[in-house]
């Protein structure tokens, strides 16, 4: 069931129709459920009410499948769209066709938000971390940054996930990943960003016995979006969390979620990282703080929830 009443837009709808004001838009396959015009556009209405200037802005939602992104990328561009949001699977696509902002996003090697430059082209960043940070200390009170973190995943969002605790100087990173190609791989990527923190892998069905104590669990994976998908490690052994981050927030409690409460481990959706991150993508294209628009952001998404 889709989360969002906003209209699925396509690219032959970017052809034919203009799109007049300062335009806005995600991109994603599929794109039905996104919770991100609701949240943008709701944002924007509150950013006009002191500053006409945001009254033309506007948000839309466009299904593109991954072989057209980059053809997609340069028609946005002649279109005049100010800027985009990339969800699954276009945040790697479009890294090989983008001029990232930031070394820290060339090591991450995937981008969310692409701000338009003159007079070609897209500058490419990664508002994921932040988001997750945000998230977690808005929900959990803790801090990525001094933390014992313990990762499950090793795709995209998990590296995104891990690049930032190291950046924010993580106490430790352990990573839990069943394949362990794709767990040595994320190792090697986040190496390099380490310092003196050495991330380590393990399999999840087989803990370490020296993993830490009091560590921040976070789901990175996307076990527990159906219902019969199996938790991406068993909380019982692992030693006690000092809580758990899941970043999916449909369903709003994952089976992991379940075991965290009946543990009575504190723990949280990744609801609060979406809203974050998406205040993020704002401030890059229009100078508002996101810290002033999470709110607004936060009201939204959770009203195109109870809808759904």
């Amino acid at each position: 069931m889709g989360l969002s009443t906003d209209p699925v837009r396509t690219l032959a709808d970017l052809e034919r129709q203009s799109f007049p004001g300062t335009a806005l838009a995600v991109l994603g396959h599929p794109i039905q459920h996104s919770l991100s015009p609701a949240m943008h556009n709701a944002a924007l209405a509150e950013m006009a009410r002191t500053n006409r200037e945001f009254a033309s802005w506007h948000y839309d939602k466009f299904e593109v499948h991954p072989d057209d992104l980059p053809g997609a990328l340069d028609l946005f561009h002649a279109r005049g769209f100010r800027g985009l949001n990339l969800t699954v699977p276009h945040k790697v696509i479009a890294f090989t066709h983008l001029k990232p902002a930031a070394p820290a996003v060339r090591m991450i090697g995937a981008v969310n938000t692409l701000l338009r430059r003159e007079p070609v082209g897209w500058e490419g960043y990664n508002t994921d971390g932040y988001g997750l940070a945000m998230g977690v200390r808005e929900d959990l009170g803790i801090a990525l940054g001094d933390s014992p973190i313990i990762l499950l995943g090793a795709g995209g969002a998990a590296r995104g996930a891990g690049a930032e605790c190291l950046l924010r100087h993580c106490a430790s990173l352990w990573i839990a990943n069943r394949t362990r190609a794709h767990l040595d791989a994320l190792l090697a990527v986040l190496r390099p960003l380490a310092g003196e923190v050495l991330p380590h892998g393990f399999d999840p069905q087989t803990p370490p016995a020296d993993l830490p104590a009091g560590a921040l669990v976070i789901n990175a994976t996307s076990a527990g979006l159906r219902p019969d998908d199996p938790p991406p490690v068993d909380l019982t052994r692992l030693p006690r969390p000092a809580g758990v981050y899941d970043m999916i927030y449909n369903p709003p409690q994952t089976r992991l979620l379940r075991q965290a409460a009946a543990l009575g481990v504190p723990h949280a959706n990744g609801l609060s990282m979406l809203v974050h991150q998406g205040a993020k993508s704002l401030e890059i294209w229009s100078g508002v703080s996101a810290e002033r628009t999470a709110p607004t952001m936060l009201r939204a998404a959770r009203a195109a929830l109870a809808s759904a």
